[in-house]
């Protein structure tokens, strides 16, 4: 018992030297971080991305979530953006990342700001500013993004596994890996509102569908009505790996409250979704949000969305600013 006592003593000393670490990084982050290195960085960058997202609104999802994927694994330094090497296995070859998309446009942005002001602006900022920009562009929320991030040299597909929320999370689970990035309860669900302009493939969710226990039954808690249809007209086969579903039928679009509407009707894609009502804290705050205004969801989105990119940054001499986004500098 001691020896436990001990122990729980040393681990909790040691976490309130992470969290104040991570606090005192977070403080370097500031508005105009690059105002006297590189004035028009976040200009040059939004250009290129309306450029990009006037063509393919759908990279709004994709760059968002390429952001929270960044920030989930190893701080918020662009890391998810580094290509393996023969030795190394990195995050973006991981199974939760193959589906990411966007990285050409992560690249044409540095591009850019490179030619303006070689050397100067980090990866992980020009990620952050990204998913900002995108969503913003499709008339979604608008919020700070504070700079000064640096790039890791890091990028490990093992951490991608083990640190990413899985579509199949339970509810204790999604608590507890968003607390342990410092993320609030109500942060879980209003960042998981991000899945209403979000799409899925099938075989995210097809267990639920086809073999939720193991002998070729359905999920109880998905609705019948919507597995009956999504069976007919989507996911036709328990071996579909190819085949993409809208999180947010009808409103994959418009970044609104009809998800949270859709989890309340019991027709949330992922298990991880559907885990989102089974807390009383977590449904309460979804009953709010749907019984509230589409304004206040997009500042309580945009104030979680800051909060994320905050997350255990590198900052200072930390890290470094690499040059090309795909690999660390030589």
């Amino acid at each position: 018992m001691a020896i436990q006592k001990v122990g729980s003593v040393l681990f909790l000393q040691f976490l309130l030297v992470v969290l104040v670490s991570d606090s005192i990084n977070a403080q370097y982050l500031r508005q105009g971080y690059y105002k006297n290195t590189c004035l028009d960085a976040e200009s040059i960058i939004w250009k290129t991305i309306r450029q990009y997202i006037s063509r393919a609104p759908t990279l709004a999802a994709a760059m968002l979530r390429m952001h929270f994927h960044d920030c989930f694994v190893r701080r918020c330094d662009g890391s998810v953006l580094l290509k393996s090497t023969s030795n190394n296995q990195a995050e973006k070859d991981a199974t939760p990342n193959l589906s990411l998309r966007g990285f050409d446009l992560i690249d044409a942005a540095k591009s850019a700001v490179e030619y303006k002001c070689p050397g100067v602006v980090s990866c992980a900022d020009i990620l952050a500013l990204v998913a900002r920009d995108a969503v913003s562009i499709i008339n979604g929320p608008f919020w700070e993004v504070p700079t000064g991030r640096r790039d890791g040299r890091v990028s490990l597909a093992s951490e991608a596994l083990t640190k990413l929320p899985p579509p199949f999370a339970s509810i204790s689970q999604l608590k507890l890996m968003f607390s342990g990035k410092g993320l609030s309860v109500k942060d879980l669900v209003v960042l998981s509102g991000a899945h209403t302009i979000g799409v899925s493939h099938c075989s995210s969710f097809s267990n639920r569908l086809y073999n939720f226990t193991g002998v070729g039954d359905q999920d109880p808690s998905l609705d019948s009505e919507y597995a009956a249809n999504l069976k007919t007209n989507k996911c036709k086969s328990p071996n579909d790996n190819t085949t993409k579903v809208e999180m947010d039928p009808g409103s994959r679009g418009t970044f609104d409250l009809s998800y949270f509407t859709l989890l309340l009707k019991r027709r949330g894609l992922f298990e991880s979704d559907a885990a989102l009502t089974t807390s009383t804290t977590t449904k309460s705050f979804i009953q709010q949000l749907v019984q509230g205004s589409l304004k206040d969801f997009l500042a309580e989105f945009a104030n979680s969305m800051e909060k994320m990119g905050r997350i255990n940054v590198k900052t200072g001499t930390q890290g470094e600013i690499r040059k090309v986004c795909a690999l660390v500098n030589t």
